[in-house]
């Protein structure tokens, strides 16, 4: 531990009784966690099976267990769970099964999923906007473990009405179909808890410490969950920072780090507040602009890096004006610095900001990278691999069912399947099972029935040979039975977007087999197990692919979450846009300025803010008003450029003798 300063010691030692470790942004927490690990392990004997880590997503996930990898080897680590809080709730639901009402091969519903059942249920598969609306209101039931009875006695608005009362029959569906939703994943193992001793106790026996990563980030049941896991015990360490609470909109709740001080009153708070990552003028920046929220907990960062250069403002007439300038900026900083495209992030609140500067750093043949494009999983071909494989392992899921049943065409048209539809609901079966009952004839012409009943014995075969043989090969096998191929051929605009889908389907089996092949317990690498992780895989995600090709990283604030880059530029500081006028109206400013917050402490070498003094609103060129956060800054730290300007003819003059030599040395 001699790699830890005093404070992050502290937090590894301390086991006697629960622990908050307030975390500043880049003050090592994960080292923080993964030597705790080790300590645990190696120092007070605690079996690594005894011992359960989480976090948030997937990529936090993989690199902690990576780290925990290196410090506890061999037989050591054997059993070690390091996962994400879904991924946990997944392997409760796993091992008790038949406690949550759930058969063997369950499915999970991704939000296409969920919104899909919700359009059916609601009959009308094309309201978007009421089905987005709907589907949020049950997963903020589920996320604040309200019931949907509880759910309609607390409606005050016409929608929350409707919710509560679709909520009710969309749960039923699910059961009906052996599936559990993204939210059931937290909320079936958090009430069976809650509501059962056994339970309770039996997995409070198996968790005998358990380490919770971004705690602010907690919504009610996972918080719930956490306390339930703990029990008396006190085994807890939870690493959070209130100052980074980033998403009340989808249900997380930074006053849980005062709740803990609540439930677990010997609870001991160690502050993190040496940054490794930022310079001193950065960090001094982001101490000044987060002391105007209240705080619990109060904390400073510090750096021992060294003040750095000013943070820059840049004050440009327009919109377009500040997309060009911000492009042209990065251009010239890497002319005369020699620095690689991929030390440049411009972060913003709104993913529209980005439009502008794309075609700016197109026309100065800039590369740049998006993120949170398309998901590798949310393409069409790999939706449907995923969804046959989904209708093997879960014979109920009728969703499933719907997609693949006519992909490619096999002449079951939309009134077979209507009829089909129906007659199962009759017999309270699913729609696989429904197509080779005697009574279903009687509905249906004999050439409807019988590309139904080839299509369910071609599948149950080939399902019997991917769970019980070779499931890679059976896989491949089941694409080269339905020609899936030339299918993709077929309804793709040109050959080369074929080859591509062909290629992604490719890729898409290779991860199976490394999931399979990666697997410590023999119970995850069978079929089943892998194609469940990969659902979760999906939803926890969103982006399969990992890239580290030298290009500009455009994202939102929310997205950079996590992230750091040494030259960092946020766009749109003005108001109605950051602070956003939502927050403004709802009077939560505070979770805004957190945001900016969490944008200042990306930077670690240099931070450039920039905003228009116009900017179009409704097809109109109007005014702005400079962000409330630009105020907040310590003054004497900023360097304003467009507002007036700053610097003499002389200094003019000298800048631009330092950028042409900068050019010279470039072709030497």
């Amino acid at each position: 531990m001699t790699d830890l300063n005093p404070r992050q010691r502290e937090a590894v030692r301390h086991i006697s009784g629960p622990l908050l470790v307030l975390a500043g942004a880049g003050s090592g927490k994960t080292s923080v966690i993964t030597q705790k690990i080790a300590y645990l392990i190696q120092e007070c004997g605690i079996p690594a099976s005894k011992i359960v880590a989480v976090t948030f997503t997937n990529k936090a996930s993989r690199e902690m267990k990576e780290r925990a990898g290196k410090l506890v080897q061999g037989k050591e680590a054997r059993g070690l769970t390091v996962s994400t809080f879904h991924n946990l709730g997944l392997n409760i639901l796993r091992r008790e099964m038949e406690f949550f009402g759930l058969k063997k091969g369950f499915s999970i519903f991704d939000a296409e999923d969920s919104k899909g059942l919700i359009g059916e249920l609601l009959h009308q598969e094309n309201a978007s906007d009421k089905i987005d609306l709907i589907r949020n209101l049950i997963s903020s039931f589920k996320n604040d473990l309200i019931s949907p009875a509880e759910a309609v006695s607390r409606a005050e608005t016409d929608a929350e009405l409707l919710a509560a009362k679709v909520y009710e029959i969309y749960n039923r569906h699910l059961r009906a179909y052996n599936a559990v939703d993204f939210d059931d994943l937290i909320l079936l193992p958090t009430t069976g808890f809650r509501d059962n001793q056994e339970l309770r106790e039996k997995w409070q026996n198996r968790v005998h410490y358990l380490l919770v990563d971004e705690y602010q980030d907690t919504n009610s049941a996972q918080y719930l969950l956490v306390k339930l896991l703990v029990g008396s015990r006190g085994s807890l360490t939870a690493v959070g920072d209130d100052d980074q609470s980033i998403y009340a909109w989808r249900g997380a709740r930074p006053e849980n780090l005062v709740e803990l001080t609540k439930d677990f009153p010997t609870l001991t708070v160690v502050k993190l507040e040496q940054n490794y990552r930022s310079t001193g003028r950065i960090l001094k920046a982001a101490n000044a602009v987060i002391a105007n929220n209240p705080h619990v907990f109060e904390k400073k960062l510090w750096s021992q890096i060294g003040m750095g250069d000013p943070i820059r403002i840049l004050t440009c007439p327009n919109e377009d004006a500040e997309a060009e300038r911000v492009a042209t900026d990065i251009l010239n900083y890497k002319m005369m610095h020699r620095s690689e495209f991929r030390d440049f992030a411009v972060l913003y609140r709104g993913n529209f900001q980005s439009r502008l500067l794309e075609t700016k750093l197109r026309e100065l043949q800039i590369p740049y990278k998006v993120s949170g494009g398309q998901s590798f999983f949310s393409r069409a071909e790999i939706k449907d691999v995923m969804a046959y494989l989904r209708l093997i392992i879960n014979p109920d899921d009728d969703n499933a069912f719907l997609r693949v049943v006519n992909t490619p065409k096999r002449e079951i048209g939309p009134a077979t399947l209507e009829k089909l539809g129906s007659y199962s609901q009759q017999r309270g079966c699913a729609m696989l099972a429904a197509c080779d009952e005697m009574g279903l004839g009687l509905h249906l012409s004999d050439r409807q029935l019988g590309n139904l009943q080839d299509f369910s014995q071609w599948l149950l075969t080939t399902a019997r040979e991917v769970i019980d043989g070779d499931s890679l090969n059976a896989i491949r096998q089941m694409l080269l039975d339905i020609q899936y191929d030339d299918h993709l051929r077929d309804t793709s605009g040109t050959p080369s977007v074929a080859e591509k889908r062909i290629e992604n389907v490719q890729s898409f089996l290779a991860s199976i087999q490394r999931l399979a092949e990666k697997a410590d317990d023999e119970d995850d690498k069978n079929i089943e197990q892998v194609i469940r992780k990969l659902v979760l895989m999906d939803i926890l995600e969103q982006q399969a692919e990992e890239d580290d090709s030298d290009r500009v990283q455009l994202m939102t604030l929310h997205a950079a979450k996590g992230l750091e880059f040494p030259h960092t530029y946020i766009m749109g500081l003005e108001e109605d846009l950051l602070p956003h006028r939502n927050s403004i109206e709802a009077e939560t400013v505070e979770e805004e300025r957190r945001l900016m917050y969490v944008g200042i402490t990306r930077a670690r070498k240099t931070l450039t803010l920039t905003h228009a003094s116009r900017r179009k609103s409704g097809g109109e060129n109007m005014p702005t008003t400079p962000s409330r956060f630009l105020e907040e800054l310590p003054q004497d730290d900023l360097e304003w450029e467009g507002r007036t300007s700053n610097r003499s003819p002389e200094e003019k003059k000298t800048l631009g003798h330092a950028h042409l030599a900068g050019l010279k040395d470039m072709f030497k």
